[in-house]
């Protein structure tokens, strides 16, 4: 048994090459170097919050390496951005990079902006079975969460230059929440498409985040929703920046899910009508370009298992925040009550699919459906609903 178990051990530590232990170290190395020189701007939560967002980015880089070359870009980029600032908010308009390129509001328009070509050439690989077309599709769609992520980052630090009072981190309001949206969801099929060769979902995967990029711009420039403003008092705790990452990582693994079932909805129509007509299955325009239903079903599930996971994660942090900050766990607010239908529902998808071994079209038709109920959870709420969680209304 010891043996079994210092053999196990040993091939686990054999198994991360130099350059895993080289990606830890340098992110060890940048969370040590901004634990030190940002100290005094975080009390001791959120200073453990920082280490283990360390921790997660090493195992995530370990796991996913292609994720350790967009960790590395962003982090160049906008400490580039930083550097050209100079702790001055004006430079924005005056330095060429700022100005078109590394601003917050740049990188978030250049994150748009690649997020509508992705989806463009997603959906002329897929109508002309074009492998050309999806490859120029995912690179598009990885510079766009590069930019994104920039973005974020930058926007960051331009709360403090607005003021140190006025600092936070960019997922205050319902612009900068849209922007995570956008980033996770397509992070969540860059993954799956990587891990278990689906790609021809991405025309649906990049067809929903340009319909969130359309809002956000919409948002953006109708409504000036680009400017930072000072936060509310109820969202000036550390809970926030936990709080509200693993919430959006529930509702972008849900999203993927749903378009997955779209795409999945879509190959099972058509091959039913071929077997009706008798023809082959590969004659299908979509049949013949779509992941295998089996391979469809597999992600649906995984998918919607991890965004479960981090929901109930956000769910039970939510409860403890509102303690925190208004004495109790639950008050039935009606962004509380449509976060318990969301995880009902979600709970109900997974109990039906692995104790009554429900499978199928049934399963792809509630994915989808869920996934409309999640979206008035997250939008529908703030625009037609009022309540302690109404910080981002329309």
């Amino acid at each position: 048994m010891r043996f079994s178990e210092s053999y196990h051990n040993t091939s686990c530590l054999q198994r991360h090459t130099l350059g895993d232990w080289m990606f830890a170290v340098a992110l060890i190395v940048g969370g040590g170097f901004s634990l030190n020189y940002y100290k005094h701007f975080m009390n001791g939560y959120e200073q453990i919050i920082l280490i283990f967002k360390v921790y997660g980015c090493i195992l995530l880089g370990w796991h996913w390496p292609a994720s350790r070359f967009l960790v590395a870009a962003v982090a160049a980029l906008s400490l580039l951005s930083i550097g050209l600032y100079q702790a001055d908010l004006g430079r924005a308009d005056q330095i060429f990079l700022l100005k078109y390129l590394l601003s917050s509001q740049s990188a978030i328009l250049w994150m748009s902006t690649l997020f509508f070509l992705s989806t463009l050439f997603f959906w002329g690989g897929l109508l002309r079975s074009s492998s050309v077309g999806e490859d120029i599709g995912v690179m598009l769609c990885w510079a766009a969460v590069l930019f994104g992520f920039v973005g974020m980052m930058v926007r960051w630090y331009e709360s403090y230059l607005v003021g140190v009072d006025v600092g936070h981190i960019p997922i205050s309001n319902l612009y900068e929440v849209f922007v995570l949206f956008c980033l996770v969801t397509a992070l969540f099929y860059l993954y799956y498409e990587r891990r278990y060769k689906i790609r021809q979902v991405g025309p649906f995967v990049l067809f929903l985040i340009s319909v969130s990029v359309s809002f956000l711009v919409w948002y953006s420039v109708g409504r000036g929703a680009y400017e930072i403003q000072p936060l509310l008092p109820a969202l000036q705790s550390w809970w926030m920046k936990i709080h509200v990452p693993a919430n959006f990582i529930g509702y972008g693994a849900f999203s993927f899910a749903g378009m997955a079932a779209v795409a999945y909805l879509i190959k099972a129509r058509e091959q039913k009508k071929l077997l009706i007509s008798g023809a082959s299955l590969d004659c299908g325009f979509f049949s013949s370009r779509l992941p295998s239903l089996v391979s469809l079903d597999d992600v649906i599930y995984k998918a919607i298992t991890v965004g479960f996971s981090f929901f109930t994660i956000a769910t039970i942090l939510g409860a403890l925040w509102a303690a925190d900050a208004w004495g109790g766990y639950w008050s039935w607010d009606p962004k509380e009550t449509w976060a318990l239908i969301v995880w009902l529902n979600y709970a109900a998808w997974l109990h039906m699919r692995l104790i009554k071994g429900l499978r199928g079209v049934v399963l792809a038709w509630w994915a989808l459906m869920a996934l409309l109920v999640t979206t008035f959870s997250f939008l529908g709420v703030n625009m037609f609903l009022s309540g302690l969680h109404s910080y981002g209304q329309l």
